[in-house]
């Protein structure tokens, strides 16, 4: 008796399981997008590339390559570097859409602009 119930209820889970899987909603594991990183390098009083189309959630650093002092600085104040020295680097991550012009506060004709999508 003891053998027949065991077989019962080790059927009557199979059978659930199968009936799960044919019929249930399946969940799929995504691993979440890595956020992206972009680089812009200042060199010869210009930064390079001077236009960057990046998506929401990138990340933008700002390399100072050049032998003089520069800044970093948007128009509208959404992100603004301290003066960096040669090699020192500032960053700043976009999370939301729009059009970011920015320029050098020291070297004002120096000037970039950040597109994100």
């Amino acid at each position: 008796m003891r053998r027949s119930v065991s077989i019962g209820v080790f059927l009557a889970l199979g059978l659930g399981i199968a009936g799960l899987a044919a019929g249930g909603k399946s969940v799929t594991a995504r691993a979440q997008p890595k956020p992206e990183t972009m680089e812009v390098k200042i060199d010869n009083f210009t930064f390079g590339p001077a236009e960057v189309t990046v998506m929401v959630g990138t990340t933008i650093t700002w390399t100072n390559r050049d032998d003089i002092p520069h800044t970093v600085v948007s128009t509208d104040k959404a992100f603004k570097s301290k003066v960096l020295d040669t090699d020192e680097k500032f960053s700043s991550a976009f999370r939301t859409p729009g059009t970011f012009s920015y320029f050098c506060s020291i070297h004002p004709k120096m000037t970039g602009k950040v597109v994100v999508r």
